[in-house]
């Protein structure tokens, strides 16, 4: 059975739709560790209600990100991951961390990327004007929320909205999209040429979601 490692820093809402997603049999894996950052992470208790290892390390007993990254980096290799999930992990990673598993770490970012990189995307879309932005997972490179995408889906911008009714929206699509791209990796369904990845067998085109979800 393929295995997962899932990096959280908060409340693990995209955690919980991964597990769901597993307990409903569309991906067929297990999550052997929840790492955080956070001690007071709500991801940690959900992990441990569903009978998933867990572990918190403390980022200020390290010097430097780069020693912490190689610390948890050594934790995780122990897991043997076929993939490293990042689901609300909010520290950028280190290049050391991102070479010893480069292909197998996935993230998601509330934009459509490459736009509004970095913290607080949704009021960055607001604050530019856009009147569509969305969410996409993609591949983790050394560039930041600028690695290859696998999925997104657009969600509109109404007059009325804030950062967190924006927010709220996005995080929908979150919930099924993160899920289906794992699955799909898992699958042995995606393919990686330069920035641009393909899944077999999905169907291109689709508003607001494309490639179109299958499952979720």
């Amino acid at each position: 059975m393929k295995n997962l490692v899932v990096l959280i820093s908060g409340r693990g809402s995209n955690l919980k739709a991964i597990i769901d997603a597993i307990k409903d049999g569309k991906i067929r894996a297990k999550i052997s560790l929840v790492l955080s950052n956070k001690k007071d992470a709500k991801g940690l208790d959900i992990a441990k209600e569903n009978g998933i290892k867990t572990k918190f390390i403390d980022p200020s007993f390290f010097e430097t990100r780069r020693g912490y990254d190689i610390y948890i980096a050594e934790l995780i290799k122990n897991e043997n991951p076929d993939l490293v999930v990042l689901a609300g992990y909010m520290r950028i990673l280190s290049e050391e961390f991102i070479d010893t598993f480069e292909g197998k770490i996935v993230n998601i970012h509330p934009s459509l990327v490459p736009a509004f990189q970095g913290k607080d995307a949704q009021k960055q879309a607001l604050e530019y004007g856009s009147l569509i932005t969305g969410c996409s997972v993609h591949f983790v490179t050394k560039e930041l929320d600028n690695g290859p995408v696998i999925i997104q889906a657009a969600v509109p911008v109404l007059p009325e909205d804030t950062p967190q009714s924006l927010s709220e929206r996005i995080l929908s699509f979150e919930h099924r999209i993160y899920p289906q791209a794992i699955k799909w990796i898992l699958e042995g369904r995606v393919e990686v040429k330069g920035r641009k990845v393909l899944v077999k067998g999905a169907k291109y085109g689709t508003i607001p979601v494309n490639p179109q979800l299958e499952d979720f």
